[in-house]
């Protein structure tokens, strides 16, 4: 993902402005809180974010219940919705692979 986003004149300039306000220290305080709040406001893009971030393996399922804000069954329902099967045991899987190297090395 890019670290440099391309903004219109006018933009940079109110951001500017807002630092020089005191309202923020850096750009990236500015663009944090714009984002933070878009998602605070709505919800449908939070909670696709947050599915998008468990499909891609990024998050445990219930730190994508909390980052969606919903409770866990309410999350897992939200995943039955949209046809997202849930993986379960994936720890384990990892904890046994983990287990295995450990005992080769030994």
């Amino acid at each position: 993902m890019p670290n440099s986003y391309s903004l219109p004149a006018l933009m940079e300039d109110e951001i500017e402005a807002l630092i020089d306000a005191g309202y923020y220290s850096s750009k990236s305080d500015v663009v944090k809180d714009a984002i933070r709040e878009m998602l605070e406001k709505n919800k449908n893009m939070l909670m696709a974010a947050a599915i998008e971030m468990y499909k891609g393996g990024k998050v445990s399922i219930g730190r994508a219940a909390e980052i969606a804000r919903t409770s866990l069954p309410d999350f897992k329902e939200a995943l039955k919705e949209r046809g997202i099967k849930i993986v379960l045991g994936h720890d384990k899987k990892m904890m046994k692979s983990a287990d295995r190297i450990m005992k080769k090395m030994r």
